[in-house]
Formats: structure tokens, C-alpha cells, sequence
């Protein structure tokens, strides 16, 4: 009812996002499911079906709805992604998504495998990057290092896998024993190829090799945390 309430007030400016969730966050909460692929799968059928105003019955393992439908279902039916990160949540957005949404980082390496994996014409797929544009590449990269502190954790594992530098990367996290020792002793070209990062121009080629690779939409996450600096920062890649 929210989605569909927000779909009328803004008819085609809203996109739905569904994931499985933090799996570390839901275990704690002892709410991981022991079917996350067949949750996601059942949920974004019956959401797709419900946004377009249609009657959904379904038994299924985990959703059971019975003569459900929308009252106000939206007038024009927002497009709904799968925020995965797996190949084989991958390949279920594929089948039932119209988008998916991949986390950062993503490396030219993981975009080519989320395609491969999903495998469907038409498909969308937004893709989220920390970004730190600096005339000095290494004032880039400095700012850029917090910001890729998670990409050492094994629910980002599937991110990096695809890389040359995969194996010392995970030992690196383990060695160094924090998530901030681990940012900061992250090798310069790591950090290049995790991340927009460096001049205007250098980004903006990376910008390029994200298009041609398959990506609708880059969305870049500033790694300046003041907001006016970061978007005065950012704004130097439209030059």
C-alpha cells in the first residue's frame, strides 16, 4: 500500500528495491530464512502482480496471500529490482525482476558477471560506486579508503571475486584484524580499480567502461562527508 501511495504521488519517478536483507543482521535477529532464494522469488511474484492491480492468491513457502488486491493500485506501475549480490540471486532476478541493483563495488570484472548471470534482454541494471574526484590522485584515493572499509567482509565477497587480487585482498582483511586498518592499508591500485576515483578524466573514462558494460544507471556514493564539497566534487565529471 506504501509503494503504490508513493507510485501515485510520483507516477514514473519510483523505482522498488527488494533484497534479502544484511544475512549477518537477520541471523542475530533470528529472522534468516532457510530458503532466502525462494523468499525473494515468491515476494517480488506477488508485489509484481499486486502494484498492478491484479488479484493474487498464492500458497507458497513463505508468502500466502488469498484473494489480495489493491484498492488504489497505481496508474502507472513502478518497475520493481532485486538488490542481489550472488550468482544464483543474480540469475533469480533475471527471472523475476525488472531491474537489479548491485552494490558497490562494482568492478567492470562483477558487472560483466551480474549480466552474464542474469542473463535477460531488457534488463536494468543500476550500479553503485564510491566515487572521490580530486585533481590530485591521491587525495582521491585517501578520501575513497573509509569508504571501501566493508569490501573486506564476506557478504562482499562475491564483489571481488572476479579479481586478479581476490586472495590477498581477503588475507589483507584478516591480517589486519579491523575493517578501518584494513581501508587504510589497502594498495593504491586496489583502490583504483575498487572505486571512481582520480582525476575528472579518469573517472569519466571509468563512468564509460560502466556504460559499455552494461550498466542503465551509475549511482556514485561521495566519499567526502561534507555534502556541498562532495556534490561541488562530483559535479567536475559533467566537464
Amino acid at each position: 500500500m506504501e509503494i503504490a501511495t508513493l507510485a501515485e504521488l510520483h507516477p514514473g519517478r519510483l523505482a522498488v528495491g527488494v533484497g534479502h536483507g544484511m544475512p549477518g543482521w537477520l541471523r542475530q535477529a533470528g529472522a534468516w530464512p532457510s530458503s532466502p532464494l525462494t523468499l525473494l522469488e515468491e515476494y517480488i511474484g506477488a508485489l509484481r502482480r499486486l502494484l498492478a492491480g491484479q488479484p493474487v492468491d498464492i500458497a507458497g513457502r513463505y508468502v500466502r496471500l488469498r484473494g489480495v488486491q489493491l484498492a488504489h493500485a497505481p496508474s502507472v506501475v513502478p518497475p520493481v529490482f532485486a538488490g542481489v549480490r550472488g550468482p544464483k540471486s543474480l540469475q533469480l532476478s533475471g527471472r523475476v525482476a525488472q531491474g537489479t541493483i548491485l552494490a558497490e563495488p562494482v568492478t567492470p570484472e562483477y558487472l560483466a558477471m551480474a549480466v552474464k548471470q542474469v542473463g535477460s534482454a531488457g534488463h536494468d541494471f543500476v550500479a553503485y560506486n564510491v566515487a572521490s574526484v580530486d585533481d590530485d590522485p591521491a587525495a582521491a584515493r585517501a578520501r575513497a579508503r573509509a569508504a571501501l572499509a566493508v569490501v573486506g567482509e564476506p557478504d562482499w565477497r562475491p564483489h571481488v571475486t572476479g579479481l586478479e587480487f581476490a586472495a590477498e585482498l581477503a588475507e589483507l582483511r584478516r591480517r589486519t584484524g579491523s575493517a578501518a586498518a584494513f581501508a587504510a592499508a589497502l594498495p593504491d591500485r586496489w583502490v583504483d580499480r575498487l572505486a571512481i576515483v582520480g582525476t575528472p578524466e579518469r573517472a569519466r573514462d571509468q563512468l564509460a567502461v560502466q556504460w559499455k558494460g552494461g550498466a542503465s544507471r551509475v549511482v556514485l556514493i561521495p566519499a567526502i562527508p561534507d555534502s556541498r564539497a562532495a556534490l561541488d566534487s562530483l559535479a567536475r565529471l559533467l566537464g
